[in-house]
């Protein structure tokens, strides 16, 4: 297996520090033009948007062209122009074209990728250094590794005078890939590696992430991707979801975003079934409600830091993000002293500033949603907020870290995804641990990630047990956030998805087709069989 990428060397004093600083500042000052790309073709289309620093709205850092509905009808074309070739190059050629993209991140674009990432999603040097660099290398390392295993297959039986192989094709068509604002390694694992097992392509990204994922389009073209295999569409969700799914040739549909938009898409996929060459794959990854819990017997210090850096890491804004806390009443005059304590630490700014903790959420529409749960939290009895609580749209889209004790445990602040900095706190009587383990696999529809912290070798067989179907990632002390590609798949069922498991060989599966074939080498030398003659 490849190694993991290592981590960019952002010690203060640092070459790449600095270099990291002068790229922010440029990006910073200039508003960039980003076109569809089709068939590596720049399409200006005229219907423009921009797109502005979350940390300080006043910067216009990208104008980007959205594509209509007569742009994806072309790049369809472009993309099924480009399949046969494509899909028929030895995996090997494929493979090669996208170590070479890797290397180009964690190379040449290393400090431009972190500095779009940094401006464009409001993300910390740290955080967006595991993104946009670690992450989205490793998911095209890992990915051209398990496609190569793939590619030797299985060890069939070959009986005398037969000879019996597999062989892996990409899907009969097009894979469309929908990609969301909070993480660049996601833009580029869903609209990447489906192709390097085959595939051809159409990629819409989530706006707010267009200056990092128009980067990732970027090195695609320049390690070599064939025109055609990978076309960049930046659209409105309706136009894209509308167009796609009633095209004959959509043979997959990759997706990360929000339950209602996947329902709506799976719905538009049923309505056209009668007019699909071939049934679409499904591929969804749509959030969670994720849970930490916390035993008498856990490490208070462990647990308090892990959920801290699951809560508030990129401002709650990632789909395992903890925010659902379970305390025992023995341990909460400790675990809230801490929490509290260690709120009051975490700085809020710009993630130009090296000693920033999180910074702004993305937009205004997440700003007012996030701040609305806030606003409920203070006229709701049930509720009460320990820490945080304040916003401040004036600059930016800043949201205090917020934690929130309830004494209701299925208050709907405990069941709704927020995606945001808030955490809500659930106190239980230490006696009524089993019964509130499943309470809290009941109270939230979705199945993502959860952890629980205890040294209580038996509890965590009982617990993990009681919790074997709340969560597609489960920890045991340890945080809800931070899977690594090739060390942790990740992805969760009920609500969170299809649990497809990118970082994976199993998510390499959801892409091919597979082909047996059969070769017989001996003659049939008559229609009757032995019993017959």
């Amino acid at each position: 297996m490849p190694p993991n990428e290592p981590q960019t060397n952002l010690d203060k004093n640092s070459d790449d520090l600095e270099k990291l600083k002068a790229e922010i500042q440029r990006v910073q000052s200039e508003t960039v033009e980003i076109p569809c790309i089709v068939g590596g073709k720049e399409i200006y289309t005229g219907n423009t948007e921009y797109h502005v620093a979350p940390y300080n709205h006043s910067l216009k850092i990208a104008k980007c062209h959205l594509a209509t509905e007569e742009v994806i009808t072309e790049a369809i074309e472009s993309a099924m122009a480009a399949r046969k070739e494509w899909e028929r190059m030895p995996h090997e050629d494929r493979g090669a074209i996208f170590q070479k993209v890797a290397d180009l991140i964690a190379g040449k674009y290393r400090i431009p990728s972190l500095a779009a990432t940094m401006v464009g999603q409001a993300k910390t040097a740290y955080e967006a250094d595991i993104d946009c660099v670690q992450e989205l290398a490793d998911f095209y390392r890992f990915g051209v590794h398990y496609a190569k295993e793939l590619h030797a297959g299985p060890e069939l039986h070959q009986p005398p005078g037969v000879i019996n192989r597999v062989i892996y094709r990409g899907l009969e068509g097009f894979v469309a890939a929908i990609t969301p604002f909070n993480f660049t390694a996601i833009n580029g694992n869903l609209s990447g590696t489906p192709a390097i097992v085959g595939n051809v392509m159409l990629w819409k990204p989530a706006s707010p992430a267009i200056l990092a994922a128009s980067l990732v389009q970027k090195i695609f073209q320049e390690a070599g991707l064939p025109d055609g295999v990978v076309n960049f569409l930046p659209a409105a969700g309706k136009t894209f979801g509308d167009s796609i799914t009633k095209s004959p040739h959509l043979a997959g549909i990759n997706f990360t975003g929000s339950v209602e938009t996947f329902r709506y898409i799976w719905k538009k996929v049923a309505e056209n079934l009668d007019v699909y060459r071939t049934f679409p794959r499904l591929g969804g990854e749509c959030g969670g409600k994720n849970f930490h819990f916390i035993h008498p017997s856990a490490d208070v210090d462990s647990a308090v830091n892990c959920t801290i850096r699951s809560a508030f890491g990129f401002s709650g804004q990632k789909c395992s993000a903890c925010s659902r806390l379970y305390v025992p009443e023995s341990l909460w005059g400790q675990v809230k002293e801490s929490l509290v304590e260690k709120q009051k630490d975490l700085k809020l700014g710009s993630p130009e500033d090296y000693d920033t903790f999180m910074s702004a959420v993305i937009h205004e529409k997440s700003f007012k949603k996030i701040k609305s749960y806030i606003d409920y939290a203070q006229s709701n009895p049930d509720l009460s907020i320990l820490a945080g609580g304040k916003c401040d749209d004036s600059v930016g889209y800043f949201v205090e870290p917020t934690i929130i004790e309830t004494e209701n445990p299925e208050d709907k602040i405990m069941k709704e995804e927020i995606f945001g900095p808030v955490l809500t706190v659930y106190v239980y009587p230490d006696q009524k641990y089993k019964e509130t383990l499943e309470l809290m696999d009941r109270t939230s529809p979705f199945g993502l990630t959860g952890a629980i912290f205890a040294k209580d070798r038996y509890f965590i067989r009982e617990a993990s047990d009681i919790l074997k179907d709340a969560t597609g990632n489960f920890y045991i002390n340890d945080k809800s956030t931070g899977s690594i590609v090739g060390q942790q798949p990740f992805g969760g069922a009920r609500l969170s998805g299809s649990n497809d498991k990118a970082g994976s060989s199993h998510y390499i599966m959801k892409w091919v087709s597979i082909q047996s074939i059969k070769e017989t080498v001996v003659p049939t030398e008559d229609y009757k069989y032995p019993h017959q003659s």
